[in-house]
């Protein structure tokens, strides 16, 4: 581990999305869009995906105390809690240009409205924070967590989750595993369709991944890529994200758009509190907060685990190494920093997947129609 500074139309008015499945590199069409000054054109652009709590609520607070002059779009499920997030980031900082799209990464549908939505409404996207995701029905090994608390291997434990956390998927009305499409594959289709903003030779942009420590390479299969056999979902799709992350990277640099993945360490939020109950967290917080003291992962809090975004920010993207993740790191007396470590990743095998996950953009693309207006 290195440590770092601190829409075409088709019959009967229906959007007909099997264009783009039949190859050519087929994209929907757009509306011309408005015509901007040079300055506008040369304002950062960051689009962030569950940005209305947790790490993603953070980060947006983070990038415009980095830079006052960004655009931030908001990309979010709950459009209610996305409206309120925007008004405690303008209330900060009232000259700030935030705006509001509405994105479930789990539905296709809402994906290829939303990327239509952005390209009218953007010349370009520097920044794509792909942060959203879930873990649904976790359930925890009470027996495992317990004997591990006095073992020698706890800070692991409790760094990882491994032997700790099994998840119950779920189906989406896509026909595709809950926690695959919301993690990855929704988010991959998103950068496909936003391709025209995010490859420029002139200004690179970024792909930033919300991974985890958790993403183990035990927990994949390339035979069953979306975990429908296994009880270690969250762990899979994360894995698959740093694959994807390769992957992209073998196929997008020479157009000008690079990808990373980051970890946040720890942090509680609403996807963590829902693991275990409130009165076990109570008990379970004393003893975090000792560990923090031995492990630099446990960042707790949601601006802390949003350091590794923030700092990739800073840094020329063509410098970045493809194979590393970077993970956001507090030291005991709260001090943040970032650790580049390396992937336990082939190369070949995120080929493979990638062409795999290509291979399943047709065919979910080949069989949806979605009405000429959003619901």
């Amino acid at each position: 581990m290195t440590p770092l500074s601190r829409h075409g139309r088709g019959p009967r008015g229906l959007v007909d999305w099997r264009a783009a499945a039949r190859g050519g590199g087929g994209r929907t069409r757009r509306a011309a869009r408005p015509v901007v000054t040079l300055g506008a054109a040369m304002q950062r652009v960051a689009l962030v995906t569950g940005a209305s709590s947790g790490i993603g609520f953070a980060l947006c607070k983070r990038l415009l105390q980095e830079d006052a002059g960004v655009q931030l779009c908001l990309a979010c499920r709950n459009m209610q809690k996305a409206t309120a997030t925007k008004a405690m980031l303008l209330a900060a900082h009232p000259s700030a240009q935030v705006s509001l799209v509405h994105l479930d990464v789990s539905s296709l549908e809402s994906i290829l409205w939303a990327a239509s939505e952005i390209q009218h409404r953007f010349q370009h996207l520097d920044y794509l924070f792909l942060n959203a995701g879930i873990m649904p029905n976790t359930h925890v090994n009470f027996k495992a967590l317990i004997s591990g608390l006095f073992s020698g291997e706890a800070v692991h434990m409790l760094s990882t989750a491994e032997g700790l956390l099994t998840q119950e998927d779920s189906v989406t009305s896509d026909g595709l595993q809950e926690v695959f499409e919301t993690n990855l594959f929704g988010h991959f289709i998103l950068i496909r369709q936003l391709e025209p903003l995010l490859c420029r030779l002139e200004k690179p942009s970024q792909l930033i991944w919300t991974s985890s420590s958790n993403a183990r390479k035990s927990a994949f299969s390339l035979m069953d890529y979306q975990h429908s056999k296994g009880k270690e979902s969250y762990s899979s799709s994360k894995y698959a994200t740093d694959l994807a992350s390769v992957a992209l990277n073998k196929h997008f640099n020479k157009q000008g758009l690079y990808s990373s993945v980051v970890c946040p360490g720890l942090v509680m939020t609403n996807l963590t509190y829902g693991i275990l109950p409130s009165f076990f967290w109570k008990l379970l917080m004393p003893i975090m907060w000792i560990i923090r003291f031995f492990t630099n992962t446990y960042t707790l809090t949601p601006y802390n685990g949003a350091e590794a975004q923030v700092w990739l920010v800073r840094q020329k993207p063509e410098s970045l190494d493809a194979l590393t993740k970077y993970h956001s790191c507090t030291s005991p007396l709260g001090g943040n920093y970032v650790e580049s470590r390396k992937m336990d990743v082939d190369e070949e095998i995120a080929e493979r997947f990638y062409q795999k996950l290509l291979e399943l953009e047709k065919q979910v693309l080949a069989r949806l129609t979605v009405p000429l207006s959003p619901k």
